[in-house]
């Protein structure tokens, strides 16, 4: 899949970035080559947590609509 990130200049150092369509993921790097890696590493690990939670509620899923 492919998900849209944020990339911001951290306020002490390196970079810091957000995946707008998974609350709560965000991650860092010292280069935004490394905050790139990182970033794929936790959206992967919230979609898991995310695909546990599903599993053990009322939760169908989600999607995208056009308006």
């Amino acid at each position: 899949m492919v998900y849209r990130v944020i990339i911001e200049k951290g306020e002490d150092f390196g970079f810091v970035i957000h995946c707008p369509a998974i609350p709560g993921c965000h991650s860092q790097g010292n280069t935004i080559e490394e905050a790139i890696s990182n970033i794929k590493d936790a959206i992967k690990g919230c979609l898991s947590v995310l695909e546990v939670e599903e599993k053990s509620s009322k939760y169908i899923g989600s999607m995208e609509v056009i308006v």
